[in-house]
């Protein structure tokens, strides 16, 4: 007798580095949660990312190509929603499908999601609290915080399934995206302060990358909304940065 295929879950976190992560090491903060699936499952050490960017890097995930094969190589590129990815490659083979969260991939005819049986996902970058979610019937306003909405969004879709065909659910969260902004219950858990990396004071000089191009340096592009405090106005570039 043939083993029933098993369900799948791919969550994924936006701008989400490994050193937030405690299962791997991480000094700033504790996420047990996460700790919990590396302990009962897979914790992947040597794992390289061919273009980490936001749209290129899930358009890479969906078609298992590299950008300059799906033509996703920046942010700004159109992704074509018509390209076979994993999950018309499960929906062909009888799974259930689904996606539930962050596209950014575009948005209108060839650009929405295709493959999957259910959608709901968010507008361009999304809303951290009250999100709009787009989904076949327009758009609407879900109240909350997003992760949490995500969340139960996702399991209300996996609750509403029968029969014993089996499924495969994304859930692309938002956070911890910039302009990070916690949920209020979680305000305040990081006011110790927080060990620099080793990477900060990298200017990525003499290298060509995206990275360079991020806009993400500290002291120079970093706002008060990011910062969440208003710095003071007198201090030398390098001790604002820190």
């Amino acid at each position: 007798m043939t083993a029933r295929r098993p369900n799948i879950l791919l969550i994924l976190s936006d701008d989400h580095a490994s050193h937030a992560i405690s299962a791997y090491g991480s000094v700033v903060t504790h996420t047990p949660h996460i700790d919990q699936i590396a302990e009962r499952g897979r914790r992947v050490d040597s794992c390289f990312c061919t273009n980490s960017v936001c749209t290129p890097s899930r358009a890479s995930i969906l078609t298992g190509q590299h950008s300059h094969r799906n033509g996703v190589t920046t942010l700004h590129s159109p992704f074509d929603a018509t390209l076979p990815t994993f999950a018309t490659q499960l929906q062909d083979a009888g799974y259930r499908t689904g996606i539930v969260g962050k596209w950014h991939l575009g948005e209108g005819e060839g650009h929405d999601p295709q493959g999957f049986d259910h959608w709901e996902v968010l507008r361009g970058q999304g809303e951290y609290v009250d999100p709009q979610l787009r989904s076949p019937s327009g758009v609407e306003i879900a109240p909350g915080y997003v992760t949490d909405v995500l969340t139960d969004r996702g399991l209300a879709w996996v609750d509403s399934l029968e029969g014993e065909e089996p499924w495969c659910l994304l859930i692309y969260h938002k956070a911890p995206h910039r302009n990070w902004q916690p949920d209020a219950r979680h305000a305040g858990t990081h006011s110790a302060p927080i060990p620099l990396p080793r990477t900060f004071e990298d200017d990525y000089a003499g290298r060509s990358s995206a990275a360079h191009l991020a806009a993400m340096r500290v002291a120079d592009h970093l706002t008060t909304n990011d910062l969440k405090i208003d710095p003071p106005t007198d201090l030398p570039r390098e001790q604002l940065a820190r």
